[in-house]
């Protein structure tokens, strides 16, 4: 190649560059191969639901045996004032499916009224010492409740679980005439069931012979909740707060 047409050569490129550099904007970033980030626009949240409250049956009832406080109808004592132990006893053997003799019921309720005497309590046991024997003698899972509602019996009940309910008796007897003498002041029975068609709790109310699967209306079986009262006095029954032992 001729010398001089190779310096020509060069001094076009050189002229080239310069004119490149000045007419490009000032500012403009140089291009760089390098792939964009994908943007994927994320999806507006949609509102959830308020969670509704569980539905429940409409009728419900846990089938067990029935465990009179006084198996042979003989209510002298201590059988009188054995409505904690016969309710008891029937939470225990629904969950064991036991169908006790009458002789296996009365010996059951004065094994545990000897177990509570060991323990230094009087004839009346509240619901909390309820709690203690059903966990240490019957080995089962209690809860109290205090202030149930309806709904709430009505929901352990359905998730069949027994509720022990203890109650002041003289208002039961508003609709069980099988208690004698208006009524105990102190009294338990197991709640084991409902029908809303009739408004109606289904209890074993151990207290009488004819207790079992009885109807005691939603009203009064609510208002009739009362613990065994703090001045240890029965008759003060209306005092005692409104506490039931779920099972």
């Amino acid at each position: 190649m001729n010398l001089r047409l190779y310096f020509g050569l060069i001094s076009i490129v050189l002229i080239g560059l310069v004119l490149y550099r000045f007419d490009r904007p000032k500012g403009s970033p140089e291009l760089i191969n390098s792939p964009l980030p994908t943007v994927i626009p994320s999806p507006a949240a949609s509102p959830q639901p308020s969670p509704l409250p569980t539905a429940l049956p409409n009728h419900f009832l846990i089938t067990t045996a029935f465990i009179p406080q006084a198996p042979e109808h003989n209510w002298t004592e201590p059988w009188q004032d054995a409505c904690e132990e016969a309710a008891l006893l029937t939470a225990s053997d629904y969950y064991h499916h036991q169908n006790p003799t009458v002789l296996e019921t009365k010996q059951a309720i004065l094994n545990l009224i000897d177990y509570e005497t060991q323990k230094g309590w009087g004839i009346d046991i509240n619901i909390n010492q309820m709690s203690v024997l059903a966990h240490d003698y019957f080995h089962l899972n209690p809860i109290v409740v205090a202030n149930p509602t309806l709904f709430e019996l009505k929901k352990f009940v359905s998730q069949s679980h027994p509720v022990i309910i203890p109650a002041a008796g003289k208002s039961l007897f508003q609709e069980n005439h099988f208690f004698s003498n208006g009524g105990p002041y102190y009294h338990n029975l197991v709640l084991l069931g409902y029908d809303d068609s009739t408004r109606q709790f289904i209890v074993h109310d151990v207290g009488t012979q004819h207790g079992a699967y009885f109807h005691y209306s939603y009203d009064l079986l609510l208002k009739s909740i009362h613990d065994f009262p703090e001045s240890g006095n029965p008759a003060d029954i209306l005092s005692g707060s409104a506490k039931v032992l779920v099972l």
